[in-house]
């Protein structure tokens, strides 16, 4: 006979059916107040915290770093050289504008790539100080005590002797002692442990990761560069209003310059004459005097070459470009000189092939007796060819070997009234190109002569050339502390990879049949053989105070092992890098 029940469900029943629904993948009511309860914000916030200061992302955030540097190496920056991103604008217009909003002119202080320095500025933090806390807890503490079977050791090895067994634990201790272990002699047994730098070289390495990113914050935030173009025989003074491009920082500003100023006296350039690398630049030199302070009466020669900047105070001086200056004088209608100088020219390609426009905006009054103003533009070609319609207007070789000036002339309104303008570039907007013969004027000069203008507007006589330098004026206060943090952080590296954390353990114990059992075990955190070679070692030296009985065999050779007893380097609480 079935027994069929009906009525309210028992408290057993009740039990059963919550045990039921803990089993199932559904989601849970949130109506339920008897549903799990979710980790909340501070538990999203300390999981968060957790995966940033893990070395896996570390990794990923500086492998990201040094992705977002790429940019920075291949596209010009406005703050080591303005003028090559003036001129890469122009060649790429079209593009450029992107490339603003992208920040890629400005790649290390832009807000993408703060954000990831930022980040893993963080991260190391959060690494480095729970580390060596543990560490300095490791430290302090003794080494782990030998474990009850030492046969479960990677590296054993034991044998019987008559020697008394305290004699020969002593012995292990002063042995390991003078092969310096941190040692500690305790429950009969002995407790060695050495290779303690490297985890010290893995601190260093972190640590001077992290005086590398602060070094190279500080940099950022205290740091100040300026571009400066001299021509031969011009003067500087390391001032807002002499040059040509400033960039500052939140704690370096145009108050903040080193007072210090230098003359460009002459520049001497040598190139490779022959063979594959023909062109090739070999010397570049700018022989300068400069001054300290305010007083430029007190000058001291001096060369600032490639690599080899001009230090000053807290500033360095270096150089960047080198180019030429066609010197010209231009005479107007009434044979007046209105315009006479070097106007640099800046170069294209390796052999220096120079553009440049020369901007007359004090001409006068032209032959019509209206007021105008004269522009030319043009090559300068250090070593011109001799057929011009087989190469084009290029120079054949980077040094001043055969020169030639191939200029074009407008006038009209230059447009210097309307704002400030690129002296490297010339609006023609408002001028009229000069004709001559019915076609466009144009002029090929060798130093010496003269182009009689079509018109009537005067004559342009090409003098010669003169060289420019185009120099860095750089204020970096972290690249000592940089500098610091990256060889720290490369003898950390060697430390971490080559010591090796290694223990030792000693126990003689006497039996009962009057024999002492002598055991020695090692363990290395990290596969060597060199373990093995020293427990070897150790056993042969321990032999002097316990020599081994006759009937046993070698000291190296341990008991049978049982495929089960040999387990992963077994974990350690007092261990930072121990792991279950």
């Amino acid at each position: 006979m079935s027994d069929t029940r009906t009525g309210h469900p028992t408290p057993a029943d009740e039990t059963a059916e919550r045990e039921a629904e803990r089993l199932t993948s559904a989601p849970a009511d949130p109506a339920d107040p008897g549903a799990p309860i979710g980790i909340g914000v501070l538990g999203w916030a300390r999981w968060t915290w957790r995966q940033l200061t893990s070395m896996r992302v570390a990794l990923i955030l500086l492998f990201m770093l040094s992705l977002a540097a790429i940019p920075g190496s291949l596209i010009p920056q406005n703050s080591q050289n303005s003028f090559k991103v003036d001129t890469w604008k122009a060649a790429h217009q079209g593009i450029a504008p992107y490339y603003e909003k992208l920040q890629l002119f400005d790649v290390y202080s832009s807000v993408w790539f703060s954000a990831i320095y930022i980040l893993l500025f963080v991260s190391l933090a959060g690494c480095i100080v729970p580390r060596t806390w543990q560490f300095v807890g490791v430290l302090r503490a003794a080494p782990p005590a030998a474990p009850r079977n030492l046969t479960r050791m990677p590296v054993y090895a034991a044998w019987h002797t008559d020697a008394d067994a305290k004699a020969v634990n002593a012995a292990g201790y002063r042995l390991l002692k003078g092969r310096r272990f941190r040692a500690q002699l305790a429950g009969g047994a002995v407790a060695a442990e050495k290779g303690y730098l490297r985890e010290v070289g893995n601190l260093l390495f972190h640590l001077s990761l992290f005086a590398l990113l602060a070094g190279f914050a500080w940099a950022s935030l205290a740091s100040g560069t300026g571009g400066k173009l001299l021509v031969e025989n011009q003067g500087y003074s390391n001032t807002t209003t002499q040059l040509d491009d400033f960039t500052g920082s939140a704690f370096y500003t145009a108050d903040d310059l080193d007072a210090f100023g230098f003359k460009l006296d002459s520049f001497s350039a040598r190139y490779q004459t022959a063979g594959d690398q023909m062109g090739s630049a070999r010397d570049f030199t700018a022989h300068i005097r400069y001054w300290k302070g305010t007083d430029s009466s007190k000058l001291t020669p001096s060369t600032i070459e490639v690599n080899h900047p001009l230090e000053v105070d807290g500033s360095k001086v270096f150089l960047i470009g080198h180019g030429y200056a066609p010197v010209v004088t231009i005479r107007n209608a009434k044979n007046e000189i209105v315009y006479r100088g070097p106007t640099p020219f800046l170069p294209q390609d390796s052999n220096n092939t120079s553009t440049g426009v020369i901007k007359v905006s004090d001409y006068g009054t032209g032959p019509d007796g209206k007021k105008t103003m004269l522009g030319f533009n043009g090559y300068f070609l250090p070593t011109a060819p001799a057929n011009f319609e087989q190469t084009g207007p290029v120079s054949l070789f980077p040094d001043a070997a055969d020169p030639m000036l191939v200029l074009t002339a407008y006038q009209g309104d230059l447009g210097t009234d309307s704002g400030p303008q690129n002296v490297y570039q010339l609006n023609t907007k408002r001028m009229t190109q000069l004709k001559q013969d019915g076609d466009i004027a144009r002029a090929r000069l060798k130093p010496g002569q003269a182009w009689e203008l079509p018109d009537g507007y005067g004559t342009l006589t090409f003098d010669g050339y003169q060289q420019w330098a185009s120099f860095n004026i750089s204020h970096r206060p972290g690249n000592a502390v940089a500098l610091t943090g990256a060889v720290c952080a490369i003898l950390g590296l060697v430390g971490s990879l080559f010591v090796q954390r290694r223990r030792i353990w000693i126990r003689a114990t006497a039996g009962p049949d009057g024999r002492t059992l002598v055991e020695v075990a090692g363990l290395g955190r990290s596969e060597s053989a060199r373990t093995a070679e020293e427990l070897a070692e150790l056993a042969v030296e321990l032999q002097d105070s316990a020599p081994a009985l006759a009937e046993d065999e070698d000291p190296s050779d341990g008991p049978p092992d049982d495929p089960g007893d040999h387990p992963a380097h077994p974990a350690d609480p007092a261990d930072p890098d121990s792991k279950e």
